[in-house]
């Protein structure tokens, strides 16, 4: 008998004659405290996100496509990579298409092995879809899939997120129980509540050490 199956064997020993103890998890104390009025979300994760050098727009479902080729151009971007099979990828396709003064379109549309360098060294900026936000902890949800996987939004300096205000959560609890995480998740579930910084050399705040040096993120309100 391997040391493995020693622990194994003390651990189950230990347990004989116990009773598991009852479950005492009260909902309200992960929920209560931290939710808040449907009108007042928007302005709770605007504030926190913003706290922590986040740029936030509000738009509207029918205008975001405008409002992103703007910040592109005030900005000065070089390029903008999408992943053109998405709803919002090819918005922005069809957009581009009636504005050719706009900067190049990248689509993330082939393995990165293939283009690698590319995207490290010559891509300024990315846009992705949001899974939606957490209001109590000023956090978005980006829930990675195979037509945007998570390198669109780690490598470039830039990342552009669009957020539905409808899917402004109150807490994480009810993030998971209304968009039943407990079904199914990816392999990389992420919280993003700011742009990647730093302070471990020197105490010295620095961004862009991990991640995208700038996050905006545009809430599309119904309109």
């Amino acid at each position: 008998m391997n040391a493995r199956h020693n622990i194994l064997a003390k651990l189950r020993h230990s347990l004989a004659g116990t009773q598991p103890i009852a479950d005492i998890f009260n909902e309200a104390l992960v929920t209560d405290p931290w939710s808040y009025p449907a009108d007042q979300r928007i302005a709770q994760l605007r504030k926190l996100m913003e706290a922590v050098h986040t740029e936030i727009h509000l738009c509207t479902e029918q205008n975001w496509p405008q409002r992103l080729a703007a910040l592109v151009a005030e900005r000065q971007l070089d390029n903008l990579l999408i992943a053109p099979t998405t709803p919002h990828g090819q918005r922005i396709t069809a957009h581009w298409a009636q504005h050719p003064g706009l900067a190049p379109l990248k689509a993330y549309d082939r393995p990165i092995e293939h283009w690698k360098q590319e995207m490290f060294d010559d891509t300024a900026a990315s846009v992705t879809s949001t899974l939606g936000a957490i209001a109590a902890t000023g956090s978005l949800i980006l829930w990675p899939t195979r037509e945007e996987p998570r390198l669109m939004s780690l490598v470039p300096p830039v990342h552009v997120a669009l957020l539905k205000a409808s899917q402004i959560y109150d807490n994480l609890y009810q993030v998971q129980r209304e968009q039943q995480w407990a079904g199914g998740m990816p392999t990389n579930a992420l919280l993003v509540s700011g742009p990647s910084k730093t302070a471990d050399i020197e105490q010295v705040l620095a961004y862009g050490a991990h991640g995208p040096k700038d996050l905006v993120v545009l809430i599309l309100e119904d309109a």
